[in-house]
């Protein structure tokens, strides 16, 4: 209520600080290497990743540093993955919906979803943030049927130092009224799980924009998502249903 209430006399110095960011913030570019590959030994594990620049790996200079070369070397050590990042600067949870067709034809036994802060900066509603991503998880369980989507919550943009007061404080209110309709819409879904990162916003582990994540933060978020794919694959050879 206090967010709401103050956003008003705010909007004018909140909308000076946003154009202010955008122009001083340095545009880092997404990082070279492969985008998809084949790794590891044991059983099969078929690997896509979606999403925004996180996703893509912007803030380190290669994707071997981002969440896709670290996350696929951690799972690489039990499994052999075959893994596919489709990721892209800007990208909303809009943009993976139709008419665009950004959904590769791919098998997949996990999901790993990283969308929420283009949507957040640009102002979407709560009430579209919540029909657009039910829809998009409604997609991907008829096109993929995969047996487990982590889907990433907005990471915690009160701390990043990119931002000043009071902008900060404002897109962290909303980040945390997104992510609450984030776990409410994935509730009821059995094979969704919302991942919450625990990360610092320290210089060891954001990259020199302020934004992004640098090679520590991919790292924590990689180890994260890593122990939950892990945990799961364990609980199906013990005989649990293939979906968790």
């Amino acid at each position: 209520m206090l967010h709401t209430v103050l956003s008003i006399p705010l909007a004018p110095l909140l909308l000076l600080q946003g154009k202010r960011v955008r122009a001083t913030t340095p545009a880092l570019p997404e990082p070279t290497g492969a985008r998809r590959g084949k790794v590891g030994q044991g059983p099969a594990l078929n690997l896509l990743m979606l999403g925004d620049s996180a996703a893509a790996g912007v803030g380190v200079s290669a994707q071997e540093q981002a969440l896709s070369g670290q996350l696929t070397r951690r799972l690489s050590d039990v499994f052999t993955v075959t893994w596919t990042l489709q990721a892209q600067t800007g990208l909303r949870v809009a943009d993976y919906l139709p008419p665009h067709d950004r959904l590769p034809a791919v098998s997949v036994d996990v999901l790993v979803l990283s969308l929420g802060v283009n949507d957040l900066t640009s102002g979407v509603s709560m009430r579209r943030w919540r029909q657009r991503t039910g829809r998009l998880l409604d997609i991907l369980d008829q096109r993929y049927s995969p047996r487990l989507i982590l889907f990433t919550a907005v990471p915690p943009v009160h701390r990043f130092p990119a931002l000043p007061q009071p902008l900060r404080w404002y897109l962290g209110q909303r980040a945390h009224k997104l992510n609450r309709q984030l776990a409410d819409i994935i509730a009821p879904r059995s094979n969704t799980k919302l991942v919450t990162i625990a990360f610092e916003a320290t210089p060891e582990s954001m990259a020199v924009d302020g934004f992004h994540p640098g090679p520590g933060g991919y790292h924590c978020w990689a180890d994260a998502l890593a122990r939950i794919i892990l945990a799961n694959h364990l609980t199906k050879k013990r005989g649990s249903p293939t979906r968790s």
